[in-house]
Formats: C-alpha cells, sequence, structure tokens
C-alpha cells in the first residue's frame, strides 16, 4: 500500500515496526460514537450506556488489532520472499505495510497481495464462529453483538480491499495477473493503474448519487475513498513507470563527480568572495581543518545569512552536519536512493572505500531520466 509516515510508534511485532498516524484518532472517536450511540442500542436494546461505551470502545480496538494483522500478512509473506520491510502505519483509512522495495516476480507479488485479505477471512471466520458460540451458550448480548460486528468489520474488510484498485490488495492482485501474462511489470502497471482509476470515479459517482439524492453522510466517505484511491492509482503507475525507467541505471552514472569541497572553519563572506566564483554550485560537501568530510552546505543555506552576519558566521555553522547527510555507493542502483533525498537538503554524497567521489541531487536524477525516456523512444521509433 502506499506509504504512510508513523506519527507515534508503538514498537516492535515480530521485528517491524509499527506505529500510528494521528488520523487514527478521528477513526477510532468515530467508530466508537457510532456503535455506542447506534449500532450496538439498535442490536441489543435497554442495557447500561457504560457497557455500550466499554463493548464500542473494545471492539474498536480489536478491529485496529485486526487491521494491523492484516498489515503483518503482507509484511511477513514479504520478509520471507526476500522484500524488505520499513514497517506498518495503522491510519484512518486502514493501514499500510512499508514495503522498502519491489517483489522480483509476477509470483511474488500476488503472495503478497494476498496474504492480506486471507488474514481477514480467518479473522472474519474466527469472529463468526464465536458469535455463533455465544449464540448457542445465551453469553452475553452485547459480546455477542461485539464478535458480530467484528465477523462483519473483517468480512467487509476483506471484500473493499479486494476491489481491483491501487493502492488496494485487489489492484496488486490484478496487477500481478497481468504482470504474469504479459511478462513486463510496466505495462501490467499501466493497464492496472488505468481500471483501478474506472473504480475510483465509480466510487465517486455512487457517492454523489447518495449524498444529493438521499442526503446519506455516510455517502461522503465513499466520495473521499473514491477521491483517495484515484490519487494513489496515479501515485503508483508513476512510481512504477519512473523505476522502470531508471532501470539499469547506477549512481555513478548520474552522480556529478568530484565536486569542490568547501572548508567548513572559514566565514560565509570569504566561502561567497574566494571559493563560490571559482564553481557555483547548488550544494558544496564541506570538511574540517583536518580534511575529514564534515557535512553539507547548500547555496540556499549559505545565501539566507544576512549580510551583516556573514562576516562572523562560519560556514560549518550554517551547513548540514555529516550524520544526517544521506549517502550512496557508486555501484548502487538509482532508484534505491530516490527515498534519501528528503533529508541532508536533498541531496545524497556518494563515498567510495570512505573517500568521497560525488554527490546527487534530484535534478541529477531527472535529468537523467529525461535521457532515458528519449533514447528509449528514439531506439522505438528506429525499430
Amino acid at each position: 500500500m502506499a506509504s504512510m509516515d508513523a506519527s507515534i510508534r508503538l514498537g516492535r511485532v515480530a521485528g517491524i515496526e509499527v506505529g500510528l498516524h494521528w488520523s487514527l484518532a478521528i477513526a477510532l472517536v468515530l467508530i466508537v460514537w457510532t456503535l455506542a450511540g447506534q449500532v450496538f442500542p439498535d442490536m441489543v436494546p435497554d442495557q447500561p450506556q457504560s457497557a455500550y461505551w466499554l463493548v464500542s470502545l473494545l471492539a474498536a480496538l480489536l478491529f485496529y488489532v485486526s487491521l494491523l494483522s492484516h498489515e503483518m500478512g503482507h509484511a511477513l509473506v514479504a520478509r520471507r520472499l526476500g522484500v524488505s520491510v520499513e514497517g506498518i502505519t495503522l491510519w484512518i483509512f486502514g493501514g499500510v505495510a512499508r514495503l522498502g522495495g519491489d517483489a522480483a516476480t509476477a509470483g511474488a507479488e500476488a503472495r503478497i497481495a494476498i496474504a492480506g485479505p486471507i488474514v481477514s477471512l480467518v479473522l472474519a471466520v474466527a469472529f463468526g464462529l464465536i458469535t455463533l458460540g455465544l449464540d448457542a451458550v445465551a453469553g452475553p448480548p452485547l459480546i455477542d453483538a461485539g464478535c458480530f460486528w467484528l465477523a462483519l468489520s473483517n468480512g467487509t474488510l476483506l471484500l473493499f480491499n479486494l476491489i481491483p484498485a491501487f493502492p488496494l490488495d485487489g489492484g496488486r492482485i490484478l496487477r500481478a495477473w497481468l504482470w504474469g501474462r504479459r511478462g513486463n511489470r510496466y505495462r501490467a502497471t499501466a493497464t492496472a493503474a488505468a481500471l483501478s482509476r474506472g473504480c475510483s470515479f465509480v466510487m465517486i459517482a455512487i457517492g454523489l448519487l447518495g449524498f444529493f439524492l438521499q442526503q446519506d453522510i455516510g455517502a461522503v466517505w465513499v466520495i473521499f475513498i473514491g477521491l483517495f484511491l484515484l490519487s494513489a492509482a496515479r501515485n503508483e503507475e508513476a512510481y512504477v513507470l519512473m523505476h522502470g525507467a531508471l532501470a539499469g541505471l547506477r549512481v555513478s552514472d548520474v552522480m556529478s563527480r568530484d565536486p569542490m569541497v568547501a572548508p567548513g572553519w572559514i566565514t560565509v563572506e570569504e566561502f561567497m568572495r574566494t571559493y563560490l566564483p571559482i564553481q557555483r554550485a547548488a550544494a558544496y560537501p564541506i570538511k574540517t581543518f583536518e580534511g575529514n568530510l564534515d557535512g553539507l552546505v547548500t547555496l540556499t543555506r549559505l545565501a539566507e545569512v544576512p549580510s551583516e552576519s556573514r562576516r562572523a558566521t562560519r560556514v560549518r555553522d550554517v551547513g548540514v552536519g555529516l550524520d544526517a547527510v544521506p549517502q550512496a555507493r557508486p555501484a548502487e542502483p538509482v532508484a534505491a536512493i530516490l527515498n534519501r533525498f528528503g533529508s541532508g537538503d536533498g541531496h545524497v554524497l556518494v563515498l567510495e572505500g570512505g573517500r568521497l567521489v560525488g554527490i546527487v541531487s534530484p535534478p541529477d536524477v531527472t535529468r537523467a531520466l529525461g535521457e532515458t525516456v528519449l533514447r528509449r523512444d528514439r531506439e522505438r521509433t528506429s525499430s
């Protein structure tokens, strides 16, 4: 599923980091409020209000445990198939298993995608059997209602995730099937993304009809989910096609070689007077007085220093320390470093054997991407 940063980190489950997004609090309140105020009173009337709230809270928490189990299914199968797992985040629309790479084959993609729905199916059956058992022994009616709701919710989660739209599991299963049939991951992604957009438009249309014709507030959620799926389908297509265009490119192919290293101990004024005219760049690695690599400073940071402060401000004071600047090796695939540009002021230092050999910025990758696309277009035209 789509990537999503956690606001609160809960710890690790089976070695996988689990976190919560802030939007989860909104969903939790809405679920508990709806269950305690409407669903459970309708199912089991004449119960103490405190009992409704308690069972509703427990049911909501168990539902999120179910969501976590669903995503753990994806994560554990992915790890078993050699795909790294960065973590799991629960948020307002469900859960996200953040994978650190892509499946190597269509079969692996399908197994990872189907693992979550299988977990949801098992949980739906389990809660359903518990409901039948409580009915048979005349168990507490509110507990019975809570288990029935959990069975229904896991069944709904199963069916919803099988909708053939990215980033849902059904969209990934569809992409895996097309990939296996055509033998081309990128063509399969383009087709699956087009179908995903079609599903999204249908959901948006259904939501709009429900809202305007029946004044159904629940239809607003359908609209929001449709818009989310539409955006996710476009992002997934762009992500995969970009990685396809970068396939085969190494960091050494796109990096700026042997960048000028600025002395971090001199003042900003001195740097601008003596070093900037030599080589104007967007960023400069900086070194200590002993010659050790010490971090990075960007031209933007230097320019932001007020003119009256440049004589007393060292370059090192403006820059980013080495521990905060992402690094790469020349032989690494370019696609593997794309998620590293978020830190280090948007630059990656390239080191080989502890020695600085280059620097990579997003414009370097964009330029290489454009050249690759143009070259492939020329090859396609000539053939």
